[in-house]
């Protein structure tokens, strides 16, 4: 018996995905919603904490953290100085945490 999958529908939307929606929750925890209507947490304090690069680590600073917008559907800091790969971010789930918040609204 041969099973055959077909993932070409996936692929084509991934291609349009978008965030619409970024809250951030705690530390470096970025709450997006996507244009397909899914919620993803997305925890940033690995990738940050675990590069070398000056031009990563000054995200480490709140202050720089804090400072992102959507801009084209996508999640950008400082003129697209850090920005992310949609569908990493979309692949991507965190726990929950709570804290002061920052919202961006489309």
């Amino acid at each position: 018996m041969k099973i055959r999958v077909d993932y070409k529908e996936e692929i084509d939307n991934m291609d349009n995905l978008e965030i619409i929606y970024a809250q951030h929750l705690v530390d470096y925890i970025i709450r997006l919603k996507f244009n397909d209507g899914v919620v993803r947490k997305v925890d940033f304090e690995s990738f940050l904490k675990n590069s070398s690069n000056p031009s990563i680590r000054k995200y480490l600073q709140k202050k720089n953290f804090l400072n992102f917008e959507l801009i084209d559907g996508n999640l950008n800091w400082n003129d697209y100085d850090l920005i992310f790969p949609i569908v990493d971010m979309y692949n991507k789930i965190e726990k929950n945490k709570t804290s002061k918040q920052k919202e961006i609204h489309p």
